[in-house]
């Protein structure tokens, strides 16, 4: 009898959301756990140097943290950069430079050289401009940076659009175009095209960004049901697309769409953690057939999206293990490391996670179709004005940068700067600020040097 009224107590626990099913971690391994600076934690971003050591770069309260997770018996913090005290913190990588953002009061957009790893980073310069102090979040795409949300944007229909930042040079941001129809929460570019997160509206706008001073709408869709999208990525195939709803009631979950007509984006299918239908889905990243996914209080989730539109979970890790409830708790935000695999993760309240697939999947994380050699191809069109686009392959992972110098051999442009994995790439090279003439850019990889001229005409 005993038995039996227990059973009825977890049941009635468990339908009234009081108790939620647990699983056991799945296929994963815990490298490391860091939680150095207290409650708080946000948003954290990755990034590869040029000898191949790898640091994880995590939001604090007060603050950015910047580890070295290369070895994974020593992981440790290397050093830590004050900014406004904030809940919300983002940050990204080009080049040799963290550009870092937040919601605090008069934070704006700090510039960290990562150059001094693995001792130390330096705070460079904090920028902005005319009416910008804080941002929601960043975005990058090549040489460009993208604020999301904040006072980013005056006027126009909605201040908190997005605003793009040239970092050519990378220490010295340039403003360029503005787009501000809706509120940007967060945003993915794609070959100059910009997926918009509207969160507020609902909607997920398509933006064309190839005149990076004139931002021009293409279209956007509802993204019903339950409209709350947070952020998106984008599948290998590009047909489609996925989104997250950050929302509690109902809870948010992860969204698949069929983009290839953009003049009618349909709802393929939705997708929740294996045996959870109750968290909330916060971030997701794609890397090749991977998705990796910071789902709150499901913790790190990796997908298997051989098959785009039918998602498989085939690990992960619960960095919040004491509830699954539909609430904004546990794990924010996950990068993974193209040559290692390891992944971290943000737990809101445990801090840095360092993780890794226990089981790799073959196959999964690699281009189905890999290149032979290394190779840098002709800028198209040529001569141009003022935008080009430049292919690159890579037979392996590499470090690889892309810059221009003009006629005289000073440098004008850092297209690229860093790890890749093995594959075929394309960047497109916005020259606008340039004068008309002869123009050259160099690939150096960790197996070759490659130099090719262009003509710029105005």
């Amino acid at each position: 009898m005993k038995r039996i009224a227990a059973l009825f107590l977890l049941y009635l626990l468990i339908s009234t959301g009081v108790v939620y099913s647990q699983l056991p971690n799945q296929n994963t391994i815990l490298l490391a756990q860091k939680d150095e600076h207290g409650n708080g934690y946000s948003a954290l971003w990755g990034y590869a140097g040029p000898n191949g050591r790898e640091y994880a770069i995590l939001g604090c309260n007060t603050g950015t943290a910047f580890y070295d997770i290369t070895d994974t018996a020593n992981i440790h913090e290397v050093d830590f950069v004050t900014g406004v005290t904030s809940n919300w913190r983002e940050m990204k990588v080009f080049s040799s430079y963290a550009y870092v953002v937040s919601e605090g009061t008069n934070s704006k957009l700090q510039v960290i050289a990562l150059q001094y790893l693995p001792d130390s980073v330096s705070l460079v310069a904090t920028y902005s401009y005319t009416g910008y102090t804080k941002t929601h979040s960043i975005s990058q795409s090549g040489p460009y940076l993208y604020l999301n949300g904040g006072d980013n944007t005056a006027g126009g229909t909605d201040p908190g659009g997005l605003t793009v930042l040239d970092i050519t040079n990378p220490q010295s941001p340039v403003k360029r175009g503005q787009w501000s129809s809706r509120y940007v929460h967060d945003c993915r570019i794609l070959n100059d095209t910009i997926y918009a997160a509207n969160i507020i509206s609902g909607h997920v706008s398509v933006i064309n960004a190839i005149n990076k001073d004139n931002l021009v709408t293409v279209n956007s869709w509802l993204n019903n049901p339950n409209p709350f999208p947070h952020n998106c990525a984008i599948p290998n195939d590009r047909k489609f697309i996925y989104t997250t709803d950050e929302t509690s009631s109902p809870n948010g979950k992860l969204k698949v769409w069929n983009k290839s007509n953009l003049a009618n984006v349909t709802l393929a299918t939705t997708w929740q953690p294996t045996n959870i239908t109750t968290a909330i889905v916060h971030n997701v990243e794609i890397y090749n057939n991977l998705a990796v996914i910071a789902h709150y209080t499901a913790g790190i989730r990796i997908l298997n999206i051989t098959n785009p539109i039918t998602p498989i979970e085939i690990a992960w890790y619960d960095t919040f293990p004491s509830s699954n409830a539909a609430q904004f708790s546990g794990c924010w935000g996950v990068f993974m490391f193209p040559s290692s695999g390891k992944i971290i993760g943000s737990d809101m309240s445990g801090g840095l996670f360092v993780i890794k697939i226990g089981t790799p999947v073959v196959g999964l994380t690699g281009n189905e179709t890999t290149p032979d050699k290394y190779s840098l191809e002709q800028n198209y069109p040529n001569p141009f004005n003022p935008s080009t686009s430049i292919d690159y392959s890579l037979p392996k992972g590499s470090h690889v940068s892309i810059k221009v110098h003009d006629a005289l051999g000073k440098q004008v442009a850092v297209l690229v700067d860093e790890f890749k994995r093995s594959g075929s790439y394309k960047v497109t090279y916005d020259a606008s600020r340039l004068s008309s003439g002869i123009y050259y850019y160099t690939m150096i990889t960790d197996g070759s040097r490659e130099t090719k001229k262009m003509t710029l005409i105005k």
